[in-house]
């Protein structure tokens, strides 16, 4: 089913054609079949769903994005708590269910499409009650969490301008621990860095695989991102990114070997040494600050020295949770 484009969506979100934007409603006894390709995986737990609710903190004055709002378990109580509910779902279908439940709730906005294509300010600027969503609560699928990370948060170069004050996120656990681990830690690497450099990052609680109709192959957790300014941040973000795919290019190696083609051994050791390190360190064992006062004297140094190698281009997020 089409609906109404921004410009064309009157009071109270009536239907049209085409277009992709929806105000719709589901009918709870439906039997909605999962699909593979979308990574579909309906959260049947009360009590998770609940604690999800309760980690979003809401505000009578709120906007929510809601990404993926699947059967719409979730999108109910969010409605509930705040002011404003913008839920996106890249399944048509989908789509033309939840208009059986929630069309007529007039704080509630569907949008179809891929969340990843969609420029959501654009499409919101003329609809004042839902422009600018400041809290993202969603159960994401688990194969596109790095790209929706990077869309959510931006990147060590070039960060959101227009950061949300809270994220919360039903991911995959071993992506939580990635991504809430500190140095020195088997969890910690680039990622942990690249979203911290731009977010507090919590752990809150896990959910099991039988949380979940069909279950997945793997148990769950929810965590909660807080962007903010970075504490510590680096004189050249660009050059930092690419320093760090060449620290944590092979785990096991030290930094000196894995940086070698960038700055001499010897120098890279004295560096380190004057970061509290030693100069058999690995690229797991700093921290934040560690690194971005790295990534600043080693350009230094290979400013000085230009026979040096730059570091090669980072890749982006979605690498690092293959």
């Amino acid at each position: 089913m089409n609906c109404l484009t921004p410009p064309e969506l009157g009071a109270g979100g009536r239907f049209g054609r085409d277009s992709n934007l929806i105000h719709k409603r589901i009918n709870r006894s439906t039997v909605i079949k999962t699909k593979k390709q979308f990574g579909q995986h309906w959260l049947r737990s009360e009590k998770a769903l609940a604690k999800i609710v309760t980690s979003a903190q809401l505000q009578p004055t709120d906007r929510v994005l809601e990404i993926g709002p699947g059967t719409g378990i979730l999108t109910r109580p969010l409605i509930d708590g705040s002011a404003a509910v913008v839920a996106v779902e890249v399944d048509r279908t989908l789509c033309e269910l939840l208009a059986k439940k929630l069309g007529k709730v007039e704080k509630f906005l569907l949008l179809q499409g891929d969340f990843l294509s969609m420029d959501l300010d654009d499409m919101l600027k003329d609809l004042p009650n839902f422009a600018n969503p400041k809290k993202v609560v969603a159960n994401i699928p688990y194969n596109i969490t790095g790209p929706i990370l990077e869309k959510l948060l931006g990147t060590i170069s070039n960060p959101n301008p227009n950061p949300f004050e809270s994220i919360v996120l039903l991911v995959q656990k071993e992506v939580a621990l990635r991504l809430c681990a500190n140095a020195n830690n088997s969890n910690y690497g680039a990622l942990s860095i690249r979203v911290q450099y731009l977010a507090d990052c919590e752990f809150l609680f896990d959910v099991p695989a039988k949380s979940f109709q069909p279950p997945p192959k793997v148990d769950s957790a929810v965590i909660r991102i807080k962007p903010r300014p970075t504490p510590t941040p680096a004189q050249d973000p660009q050059y930092f990114e690419r320093l760090l795919r060449m620290g944590f290019s092979s785990r096991r190696k030290m930094l000196r070997n894995n940086l070698k083609s960038t700055i001499s051994s010897e120098e890279l050791s004295q560096l380190l040494e004057d970061l509290g390190q030693t100069g058999q360190a690995r690229a797991e064992q700093l921290n934040i600050a560690q690194w971005t006062a790295l990534s600043d004297r080693v350009k230094a140094y290979v400013k000085d020295h230009p026979q040096e190698n730059l570091p090669p281009e980072p890749e982006d997020l979605a690498v690092d949770l293959d």
